[in-house]
């Protein structure tokens, strides 16, 4: 875990977030209702918290503590409101943007198309994350823009890209994954456009 910052590390003008928790509600482990989950937010002084979908994913503006700061101090709340240890990625209203600016429109999460964005820890951020993946040649196509990788599959070729080798790996413990229809929804939130 991270450690929280110190008051010198604060700011004051407030700006959009979403938070990324990794691994929360799925399989009936590390369960976290979203209600709950939007106290603790506040409680921490996070503000305009609303939450999307049950997977963890909190938009909130906060204006007392820099981007840099954010991760500890929820990492911290959650483990003291539920016992849990979840590593929490923060991205910005403008690096959302960007993600969904490089998403293709025409790619989807649905019966023709698997679409995912993995969002990036910074100790994989970097072109070269591309290289790691172990996606098939012709299979799967992979983009890369700062903070994340957007994964593009037809769904007849899901079970024969290579992406299923990815679970359980370093990289993968290194990332935070999202349908690029939860990446819309996310920046349609963000915008204020919902």
């Amino acid at each position: 875990m991270r450690k929280p910052p110190t008051t010198k590390d604060k700011r004051t003008s407030p700006r959009a977030y979403v938070a990324l928790l990794r691994g929360i509600n799925v399989g009936g482990k590390n369960k976290i209702p979203m209600p709950v989950l939007r106290q603790s937010f506040e409680r921490v002084g996070m503000t305009n918290v609303a939450t999307y979908i049950n997977s963890g994913n909190v938009i909130f503006t906060a204006g007392e503590y820099p981007q840099s700061a954010l991760a500890a101090i929820l990492e911290k709340a959650i483990e003291e409101d539920f016992g849990l240890e979840i590593p929490v990625l923060v991205r910005s209203r403008e690096e959302i943007a960007a993600v969904h600016a490089a998403l293709p429109s025409h790619w989807e999460n649905g019966k023709a198309m698997k679409a995912d964005v993995l969002f990036l820890w910074d100790e994989v951020d970097e072109p070269a994350v591309l290289e790691r993946l172990p996606l098939k040649p012709g299979l799967a196509e992979a983009l890369y823009v700062p903070g994340a990788v957007i994964v593009g599959i037809d769904r007849a070729n899901v079970s024969r890209s290579g992406l299923s080798r990815l679970v359980g790996s370093r990289l993968y413990a290194a990332m935070t994954i999202r349908n690029v229809n939860t990446l819309r929804r996310i920046h349609a939130l963000l915008s204020g456009e919902e």
